[in-house]
């Protein structure tokens, strides 16, 4: 796969091949996790949904929610607006009325974990579609996804889980990039209280959103200091793409500051 990308696509279908033979589903779903850099992989994926489907698979059933949901992903970085909201959406529309409809069946029917695996699920295709609502311009759509997301996200995995925190951050990047300056300094600014305290992972993107909706609240000494911040932490990571983004940013801070002295 690093080198010769065309010989490991015919490898992996013949991989495939025999996954199907051998009715192992295991062996199909790493496959097709395998081929994510092959261009091959929404043939894969939908080749992998049509076996599942004709094998008696649901089409509730997650693992086939989780294939559309990658298969959106796959048409929105194509940026194939109309294929991967029409995937966005079947996945939502489903996971919603399942989760409706099995909310009162009990645990000997349907465990406590499968209701919530169900709700993670649906917390990601809410994230998935309103990261690409938010790239194409629709904001107000992206806020009510990112809101619904955070209530599963939260309400299952607690305040302090490492998702919780991005979702948290991404609302309130969504709601800056609206003007809603104060509504989003208040989620960014319990995002990064969070974040430092459980040492997240991405500690530096956090802060330096807080930076920024700092900069858009005119608190340029605070948005200094914390991108400072940011900027030690995202060299402790060896993250030079944010390095490079932080120092830019400092230096437009500077900028600015310099025209109101």
């Amino acid at each position: 796969m690093k080198d010769e990308p065309e010989a490991a696509e015919l490898i992996l279908h013949d991989a495939l091949r025999l996954a199907y033979q051998s009715d192992n589903k295991k062996a199909i779903s790493y496959t097709y996790d395998l081929v994510t850099p092959l261009t091959s992989l929404k043939q894969l994926f939908k080749a992998t949904m049509s076996y599942l489907l004709g094998g008696g698979m649901k089409q509730e059933d997650n693992a086939i929610i989780e294939i559309s949901l990658k298969l959106a992903s796959i048409y929105a970085a194509q940026n194939k607006q109309e294929f991967a909201l029409a995937g966005y959406e079947f996945c939502i529309a489903t996971l919603e009325e399942k989760i409706e409809r099995e909310k009162e069946l009990a645990e000997d029917v349907l465990s406590v974990e499968e209701k919530a695996n169900t709700y993670l699920l649906l917390g990601m295709s809410l994230d998935s579609c309103a990261r690409y609502l938010l790239f194409s311009g629709h904001l107000s759509q992206a806020q009510r996804m990112y809101e619904k997301a955070l209530q599963i996200c939260q309400g299952i995995q607690g305040e302090r889980h490492p998702q919780t925190i991005v979702l948290m951050s991404d609302l309130a990047t969504t709601l800056d990039a609206q003007g809603r300056f104060d509504d989003a300094y208040i989620y960014m600014q319990r995002a990064s209280d969070l974040a430092r305290e459980i040492n997240h992972p991405e500690l530096h993107m956090v802060l330096s959103n807080l930076a920024a909706i700092l900069t858009h609240r005119e608190r340029y000494t605070q948005a200094k200091e914390i991108y400072q911040e940011a900027l030690q932490q995202a060299e402790l990571k060896r993250d030079e793409v944010s390095v490079q983004h932080i120092r830019e940013e400092l230096a437009e801070l500077s900028r600015k500051s310099r025209l109101l002295t």
